[in-house]
């Protein structure tokens, strides 16, 4: 197997090959993560909002789309993704931490150095091992097809970390309208705050907490939880 690293975009499928769309995220993120070095403050919490708008509705759509399809197809499938499932649990657990405002400054050290470091692992694992498998399991018109049935996925998915909601069909199937609607509004939400100051801000803030604590509530319904591995379960 190659890694994804090293082909060019005729070797992916093409650019509508779900090969080519993933290391392009990929890329972005390690953009991303570059520029996070060094940064604190209002540039900093700049720099996480890109990502998390990037990272979340990426893996989404994988859980959705790609890891689905790996199953069915690899014998060794159920092993692969679950390992990858494990780092995207892992990552939805920090960035819930980095945004409880609780941390001191050493602890959110801590935390965002760790999340750095799985993200670059879930890249590895995922264009050295998983996506390498499933080149070579179908062919390029399959790869053009998961790639639209990804890329559709992803621009409908949610924004923000979820890690209760399942990170397996059916759960995560189901959970993807309520949240996406949620974090979609709390996206806008939070851009007004930023734009504005004083007492409008402080409320539209308020209105996005209690937003959260809308989508923490959806995220523990029974249904929403259904084809979760017991290694990635959390009460």
């Amino acid at each position: 197997m190659t890694s994804l690293a090293h082909q060019t975009v005729d070797q992916l499928g093409g650019p509508w090959s779900v090969l080519t769309r993933q290391k392009r995220d990929h890329e972005r993120l390690d953009r991303l993560l570059h520029q996070l070095e060094g940064t604190s403050g209002v540039e900093q919490e700049r720099v996480l909002h890109r990502i998390a708008r990037l990272v979340f509705p990426h893996a989404f759509a994988e859980e959705s789309v790609l890891w689905p399809e790996l199953r069915r197809l690899l014998p060794e499938g159920h092993q692969l993704t679950l390992q990858v499932e494990l780092e995207h649990q892992e990552v939805n657990e920090l960035w819930v931490r980095l945004e409880d405002g609780s941390l001191s400054p050493s602890e959110r050290r801590e935390v965002l150095g760790r999340l750095v470091e799985v993200l670059r692992e879930d890249v590895r694992d995922e264009e050295d091992e998983l996506l390498p498998r499933l080149q070579e399991a179908v062919g390029p018109a399959r790869l053009r097809q998961l790639g639209v049935a990804w890329e559709a996925v992803r621009r409908t998915a949610p924004t923000r970390p979820h890690p209760v909601v399942a990170r397996r069909p059916p759960g995560n199937a189901l959970a993807a309208l309520p949240l996406t609607v949620i974090d979609h509004t709390r996206d806008l939400v939070d851009a007004a705050a930023r734009r504005t100051s004083n007492g409008t801000a402080t409320r539209l803030r308020t209105t996005s907490q209690a937003m959260a604590r809308a989508a923490g509530r959806v995220e523990r319904v029974g249904v929403l939880r259904r084809g979760e591995h017991r290694s990635t379960h959390r009460g």
